[in-house]
């Protein structure tokens, strides 16, 4: 599954979506790279906790719609396992995208909705150069770089297709006024 998973991240690829068409090359390699994404507070999943996740499971992914965080699965799935590269993107190499958040002329305000885009992205009027690279400093929080914005999950949780699974909204806030319960993170390895 892992080798899988590598294996499309070092493929050229098209992407289509209603949202975008581009094509993307990416090189990253070797798989002890894929991680979860965990907050390090477990919050109301103790035994799993929160990780990033994509909408979608499989061939289904919904690449369109924001960002969000699911209760953290056993190993790497395409929709949550994650490459944490050394530009500070995010990447999902199953599906060739990269964490971005939303900007207009490459301002970020808190609350803003965290989206899925190819890295490197480059289209009129949202140039995503600026809004895919985040620092992960040392009290766990997920910085966009060039900011003072983390991303932070959100106060409320709710379930999902399934009554066994929680999911919780994942946005940019401000670093020095969200809690570290709810933004700071850890990426645990999927070897």
């Amino acid at each position: 599954m892992i080798a899988k998973l590598i294996k499309k991240a070092l493929k050229i690829c098209f992407i289509s979506s209603p949202i975008f068409i581009g094509m993307v090359a990416v090189s990253y390699a070797n798989e002890n790279n894929l991680v979860h994404v965990r907050l390090k507070d477990r919050l109301d999943r103790p035994t799993d906790g929160y990780c990033f996740d994509i909408l979608g499971t499989g061939s289904n992914l919904r690449l369109e719609v924001p960002l969000f965080t699911h209760n953290c699965k056993s190993g790497p799935t395409p929709d949550s396992a994650v490459i944490y590269t050394s530009k500070g993107q995010l990447l999902f190499p199953s599906a060739q995208v990269c964490v971005t958040a939303f900007g207009v002329n490459n301002t970020v305000l808190p609350g803003t909705a965290v989206l899925l885009r190819p890295c490197d992205y480059r289209v009129s009027f949202f140039d995503t150069q600026n809004l895919q690279k985040f620092e992960h400093l040392k009290n766990g929080q997920l910085k966009l770089r060039g900011s003072n914005l983390c991303l932070a999950v959100g106060g409320e949780s709710s379930r999902t297709y399934s009554p066994l699974d929680r999911w919780r909204v994942l946005s940019l806030e401000r670093c020095t006024s969200t809690k570290l319960s709810h933004s700071a993170w850890e990426m645990v390895s999927l070897k």
